[in-house]
C-alpha cells in the first residue's frame, strides 16, 4: 500500500454496512476511487467518493449527484454499471461495477498506429454507448481515452459521466464555461457555447483519429493553443500522416470532426452506419470530400454513372456535399492557463482546491487576449487603408454574425453604432447576431449605424397534455414535432397498459425544438412478475433492449459456434416462464467460430527405445502443443498426441529426450479436422528415436574372471550417424517438407 494510502481514512472503511474499502485506486477532480468488497453479494466494486472539502460546495455536491442521476438511467454493455449510491451529510459516494483492465489510452500509446479492423472494433463500441447515451437525454462532453476501460477481451466500457447533464435540461454547463479535455474538446465547448450529442461525435472523430494515425490532430505544450486551434485550425487531413489509410475512414473521420454542429454527423447512429458500410466495402467513397476523389483517383460522379478509373467498380452511395464552415472570428493563438493533466488512470488529475476560480480567470484572460488582437488588427487595418488612400475615419466592416449583441456593442461601440433592426427567432443562440445590412470588409465611417437581427433563439415548439393518450399514437405526434421520445414503463393500477401515465415535462409546455420528452407509459396494474421472452434465434443487441423494457437483466456466455456472431443459442430460464423484475437470465451467444475438433496423431514406438520422452507440435513455426512425458517402458509399443482445430492445418512433430534435453524432427502432417484424417508427408518415428539418443545398445558384461557365464544389459548410447539433424530447444522446426511420405 502507498504512503498516502496509510493516511486515507476512508481505507477500512464499510460504507452502509455492506461496501469495506480496500484500496484507493483513482483520483478524479472531485471524487476518490477506491477498490471495495460488496460484503453482502461477495463481489468486488469501484466506489466513488466525493471529497471531503467538496462536501459542503452546493455546486460540487449538485454536480455529483448530477453525476449519478445521470449514469443510474443507464444500462448498456458498452457503461460502466451503477450498482447503488448513496448521499448523507458525512458522506457522498457511487458504487459502480469494478473493471479488470486497462484504459484506451493507454493501449493507444502502447500500440501506436492500431490497424483499421481493431480501429473500428473499438469506436463501434464507444457509438453504441453514445447513443444509448444520448437516447436518454445525457451527453457525456468528456470523451476520452483516459475515460475508455478496456478488458482483455477486447470490450470497451464507457465511463466517467462526471460532467454529463441531461441535454433536454439545457445546453450549457452550470458555469457557462468549457469543461472538457483539451485534446479532444469540440469546437464550441471550447467557446463555452452549447453543446449536445454532436460534440460527444466530435470527441470520437478526434480519437479515431488518433487510432488510425498515431498522432493527435492538434498538439502542442500550450492547452489554450490547442483549444483555439480546434476552433479555428483546419484538421491535418489523416493521409498526410498515414499514406495509406483508406478514403472512406478518412472521410468519416473529417465528417465527424467539422467545425460546424449542423456539418458533422447528427447522431451517434448515422456515424455507426457509415463505419458498417465501410467494413463491408473498403473501397466505398462517400462523397462529403469531393476533394479527396484525387486520392481515390474516382468520383463519386463516375462511380454513379457506372464508370471507374480503376478496373474495379466501387460501391458507393449518393451524397450531398457538405458546405464549407465559415471561418470563425480570430482567437488568441497563445495564452496562460494551468494546465491540463490527465490522470494515469481514467480520472483527471486536480490539484486546484476549487474549479470555479480557475476557469473563469482563464476565460476572462481569453477574452481580454481576443480583444487585444481583434483592436490591433482593427489598428493595423486603418493604417493600411490610411496608405492606399482610405481616410483615417472610415474602417472596415466587421463580421458580428455569430456575436453576442452585448459583447458586440462593448466591442465595437467607439467605432461604429449597433442598432436592433429586428429580434426573430432562428437557429442561432438567444441574444446572437445573426444579420447586418452592411457586409463584412465594406468600409464604414466611424460612429456610422449598422442594422442587425438579433435571435430570440429556436422557435418554441408547443407540447400537449398526452395523459391516457395510447402510447404508438402520441408517439407520432410527438416525433412529427420535432421532439425525442425517451419512453419509460411503469406498472399503474389506473391508467390502461400501453397508455401514458405522465410526461416531462408535463404539457400543454412549449419546449425547445429537438429536446427530449420523457414519457412515461402503463404496464397495467402492479404484478410482481413478468413473462420471460424467447430470446433464442434473435440477436443479442436485440434482446438487450427487449428485455430492458421489461426490467429483466442478461448475462452473456459466449459459446463457439458456426451460427452468425452475436445470436442468441439457449437460456437458461424458459420462455414464458413468470419471474420477478430484475431477474438475470444467462443467454449463450455464438461466437459465429465453430468448436474446434480433435484429431490423434498414433506412432509405434521402435522395439530397441528406452528412456522418457515428450512430443512438441509445431503449426506455421508456433508451438501448439507441450504434449505430456511418456516412459518407453510402460507405452506398450504405441504413443500418441491429440491436436485440435478447424478446417485443414499443416503441423510439425518433434521428439525430445526429457534427459539430455536433446530434439528431432518426427515429420510433418496434413490434417484435415472436419473428416478426422490425417496425410502423412515426411516422417521418420525411428529415425527421431535415434537422433535424440533414444536407441538402446545391447553391451555383454562378464560377471566374473573365473566364469564363463556373461550377463547382457541395454545402454543408452548417442548416435554415431554424422547426419544426424537436432533441433534446439530454442528453435523454430523446419518448414513441412512436400517430400512423398517415407515407405
Amino acid at each position: 500500500m502507498e504512503k498516502n494510502d496509510r493516511n486515507d481514512k476512508n481505507i477500512g472503511k464499510k460504507l452502509d454496512g455492506r461496501y469495506e474499502i480496500l484500496e484507493r485506486i483513482g483520483e478524479g477532480g472531485m471524487a476518490d476511487v477506491y477498490r471495495a468488497t460488496d460484503v453482502v453479494d461477495k463481489k468486488t466494486v469501484a466506489v466513488k467518493i466525493l471529497k471531503r472539502e467538496f462536501a459542503e460546495n452546493e455546486e460540487f455536491l449538485r454536480r455529483f449527484r448530477n453525476e449519478s442521476k445521470a449514469i443510474a438511467v443507464l444500462s448498456h454493455p458498452n457503461i460502466v454499471k451503477v450498482f447503488d449510491v448513496g448521499f448523507s451529510d458525512r458522506i457522498q459516494f457511487i458504487v459502480m461495477e469494478y473493471i479488470d483492465g486497462n484504459t484506451l489510452n493507454e493501449y493507444m500509446e502502447l500500440q501506436g498506429q492500431l490497424d483499421w479492423r481493431d480501429a473500428v472494433h473499438y469506436i463501434l463500441q464507444i457509438l453504441r454507448a453514445l447513443q444509448h447515451a444520448h437516447s436518454k437525454g445525457i451527453v457525456h462532453r468528456d470523451i476520452k481515452p483516459q475515460n475508455i476501460m478496456m478488458l482483455p477481451d477486447g470490450t470497451i466500457k464507457v465511463m466517467d459521466f462526471g460532467i454529463a447533464k441531461f441535454a433536454r435540461e439545457e445546453g450549457k454547463t452550470q458555469t457557462d464555461k468549457a469543461i472538457g479535455t483539451v485534446h479532444y474538446i469540440s469546437p464550441e465547448q471550447a467557446r463555452g457555447a452549447a453543446t449536445d450529442a454532436k460534440s460527444d461525435l466530435y470527441s470520437v472523430g478526434v480519437m479515431f483519429y488518433e487510432m488510425l494515425t498515431g498522432k493527435k490532430p492538434f498538439d502542442t505544450d500550450n492547452p489554450v493553443s490547442i483549444a483555439v486551434m480546434h476552433m479555428q485550425a483546419e484538421v491535418p487531413q489523416p493521409h498526410t500522416i498515414r499514406p495509406d489509410i483508406q478514403v472512406g475512414l478518412e472521410e468519416i473521420i473529417l465528417k465527424a470532426m467539422q467545425k460546424d454542429p449542423k456539418d458533422r454527423y447528427q447522431t451517434a447512429r448515422d456515424m455507426m452506419d457509415d463505419i458498417e458500410t465501410f467494413k463491408e466495402n473498403q473501397d466505398v467513397l462517400f462523397g462529403y470530400f469531393p476533394e479527396l476523389e484525387k486520392r481515390a483517383g474516382r468520383s463519386v460522379e463516375t462511380i454513379l454513372a457506372g464508370g471507374s478509373s480503376d478496373s474495379d467498380k466501387t460501391k458507393t452511395r449518393a451524397y450531398t456535399p457538405v458546405n464549407e464552415p465559415e471561418e470563425p472570428a480570430e482567437a488568441p493563438e497563445d495564452s496562460e492557463e494551468e494546465d491540463y493533466e490527465d490522470d494515469e488512470d481514467e480520472y483527471e488529475e486536480e490539484e486546484r482546491k476549487s474549479l470555479f476560480v480557475p476557469i473563469f480567470s482563464a476565460v476572462i484572460i481569453v477574452v481580454i487576449v481576443v480583444a487585444a488582437i481583434m483592436f490591433s488588427s482593427m489598428i493595423l487595418d486603418a493604417l493600411d487603408r490610411t496608405r492606399t488612400g482610405v481616410t483615417v475615419e472610415e474602417m472596415a466592416m466587421p463580421n458580428l454574425i455569430g456575436m453576442d449583441y452585448q459583447e458586440a456593442n462593448m466591442q465595437y461601440s467607439e467605432y461604429i453604432q449597433i442598432v436592433v433592426d429586428s429580434t426573430e427567432y432562428s437557429d442561432f443562440e438567444k441574444d446572437k447576431i445573426f444579420d447586418q445590412d452592411i457586409p463584412e470588409g465594406n468600409a464604414v465611417k466611424k460612429g456610422e449605424k449598422v442594422k442587425v437581427k438579433v435571435s430570440l433563439g429556436a422557435r418554441k415548439v408547443q407540447i400537449s397534455d398526452f395523459t391516457n393518450w395510447d402510447y404508438e399514437t402520441a408517439k407520432q405526434q410527438i416525433q412529427s414535432l420535432g421532439i425525442n421520445v425517451d419512453p419509460r414503463y411503469s406498472y399503474n393500477d389506473e391508467v390502461e397498459a400501453g397508455k401514458i401515465i405522465s410526461t416531462d415535462p408535463q404539457g400543454p409546455v412549449d419546449v425547445d425544438p429537438n429536446s427530449y420528452l420523457i414519457v412515461t407509459i402503463s404496464r397495467g396494474p402492479n404484478k410482481k412478475t413478468v413473462p420471460v421472452p424467447n430470446f433464442v434465434g434473435h440477436n443479442w443487441e436485440v434482446a438487450l433492449t427487449e428485455a430492458e423494457s421489461l426490467g429483466l437483466l442478461l448475462e452473456k456466455k459466449s459459446v463457439n459456434d458456426i451460427t452468425e456472431e452475436g445470436t442468441i443459442l439457449s437460456q437458461d430460464i424458459k420462455a414464458n416462464e413468470e419471474v420477478s423484475e430484475n431477474t438475470v437470465i444467462t443467454l449463450e451467444v455464438s461466437t459465429g467460430v465453430p468448436e474446434p475438433k480433435d484429431v490423434d496423431l498414433a506412432f509405434t514406438i521402435p522395439g530397441d527405445a528406452a528412456g522418457r520422452f515428450h512430443i512438441t507440435v509445431y503449426e506455421d513455426g508456433i508451438v501448439t502443443l507441450e504434449a505430456s512425458s511418456f516412459d518407453v517402458e510402460y507405452a506398450s509399443g504405441r504413443t500418441k498426441v491429440t491436436v485440435s482445430g478447424n478446417g485443414t492445418a499443416d503441423l510439425i512433430l518433434t521428439l525430445t529426450n526429457d534427459a539430455t534435453g536433446a530434439k528431432a524432427r518426427i515429420g510433418s502432417f496434413r490434417v484435415n479436422f472436419d473428416t478426422g484424417s490425417v496425410t502423412t508427408l515426411s516422417a521418420d518415428i525411428g529415425k527421431a528415436f535415434h537422433d535424440v539418443g533414444g536407441i538402446a545398445v545391447v553391451t555383454t558384461v562378464s560377471t566374473a574372471a573365473t566364469h564363463a557365464e556373461t550377463t547382457t544389459e541395454k545402454t543408452w548410447a548417442p548416435p554415431v550417424s554424422t547426419e544426424t539433424t537436432t533441433v534446439a530447444t530454442t528453435e523454430a522446426p523446419p518448414e513441412p517438407s512436400t517430400e512423398a511420405p517415407a515407405e
